[in-house]
């Protein structure tokens, strides 16, 4: 979602306009020795995880799957997407239409734990809607059950408005900060996890289970002290495990994945706990790029060293080079899975740019970061779209 690596120095940012940082107290875990960690061929094969032979023919079965990560446009963030006093069928309709039109037939949709311990009924109810929309659209979905950029508070009720002028000012993590810090909590998370995956097990509107977001990600280009940190990374894994346990245990007839997204993967000698976690786990290989075309195919040349089908999740950030034109090309012709990040601008405000956070923009980037649609459904980039509806179409 975010890989910019934080500024040495920060100028004044809408972040300073928030609240004091709140103190965290995190126990400095023992650091992992991962210099004589085997290769991830020579560790012992996880319980319950696809064979490369059962991953690659459900992949052949499902094709190429092509699509973004949807937020949909009335929504700063997930908990107002799924909350019930502004959970909106009617603009999600619309939207995954505009979707379905440039052949998207997957969208990557996050959810939210605090929408689930306020009603987990009504939220699997309300999730069976969205599904069935997009099923309407000839779209599936690949849900994230956890998240770990942006504000590290979440809270349900009435979100704040948008900050203005900057990128994702109000996407929350999912578990917040205050559960990360309390290992004694994170077990309550398990019937979050089955209930959804138990409900929707084997159904073919469902492509993938994505765990977690960029578990690692400590944010310290935006909120910086209010999150976790250097620590982040050890403080997640042992919930990251847990979370691929607890998908399993309701036997989903999907794959499970969670993205690796920064660093160098080169070898797996290089991987950190986490990221070895994320692959040793992973029935399919997932990963986020928001880099140019010849760093794509060097990351795609990385991963296939494991054999499994491929996703890229989140790419596609016009500034750093990272566009349909160049990037959907290599990932369709290396039949890796395609996600780009945003689909219509709205309150998340991603068709501003990462450095928006030391900058605000008064207006108007050029070019958009994200996003493809205006909210009246017109394309930010005619030719840009007709260009995308060529590539989708000789898939």
């Amino acid at each position: 979602m975010n890989s910019k690596p934080a500024p040495k120095k920060r100028s004044r940012s809408a972040s300073s306009k928030k609240a004091a940082p709140v103190e965290v107290e995190v126990t400095p875990p023992g650091s992992a020795d991962v210099s004589s960690a085997p290769s991830i061929d020579q560790a012992p094969e996880v319980d319950g995880r696809w064979s490369t032979e059962k991953a690659k023919a459900w992949h052949d079965r499902v094709g190429w799957l092509v699509g973004c990560n949807y937020a949909p446009s009335y929504a700063i963030n997930q908990l107002e997407m799924w909350q019930r006093e502004t959970f909106d069928l009617q603009t999600i309709d619309r939207e995954l239409g505009w979707a379905a039109a440039i052949g998207f037939n997957s969208v990557r949709v996050f959810l939210h734990d605090l929408v689930w311990q306020q009603d987990s009924d009504d939220y699997l109810a309300r999730f069976e809607s969205f599904l069935e929309i997009a099923r309407k659209h000839g779209i599936g979905a690949m849900p994230v059950f956890f998240d770990s950029v942006w504000h590290p508070f979440p809270t349900l009720g009435t979100q704040r408005p948008p900050e203005p002028g900057v990128h994702n000012s109000g996407w929350v993590q999912s578990p917040g900060v205050a559960v990360l810090r309390d290992p004694a909590r994170f077990d309550a998370l398990e019937g979050y996890i089955t209930d959804f995956v138990s409900r929707f097990r084997d159904d073919p509107r469902i492509h993938v289970w994505d765990l977690w977001n960029e578990p690692d990600n400590s944010n310290g280009a935006s909120y910086g002290p209010r999150d976790l940190g250097a620590y982040k990374a050890e403080i997640v894994t042992p919930l990251l495990a847990k979370a691929f346990a607890w998908a399993r245990s309701a036997k989903p007839e999907q794959p499970l994945t969670s993205g690796i997204w920064l660093g160098d993967w080169s070898k797996d000698e290089l991987l950190k706990p986490h990221e070895r976690v994320q692959i040793e786990q992973s029935d399919v290989v997932s990963f986020h790029n928001y880099e140019s075309a010849p760093a794509l195919k060097q990351r795609i040349e990385q991963l296939s060293r494991y054999g499994r089908p491929m996703f890229c999740t989140e790419y596609m950030a016009r500034g750093p080079g990272s566009t349909f034109e160049t990037c959907l090309p290599v990932l369709r012709d290396a039949n890796v899975g395609a996600y780009c990040w945003g689909l219509v601008q709205g309150k998340s405000q991603t068709h501003l740019p990462w450095d928006s956070w030391q900058r605000p923009y008064e207006a108007e980037p050029n070019p958009w970061f994200h996003d493809v649609f205006r909210t009246d459904g017109t394309p930010y980039r005619a030719d840009e779209v007709a260009e995308l509806k060529q590539i989708t179409r000789k898939a």
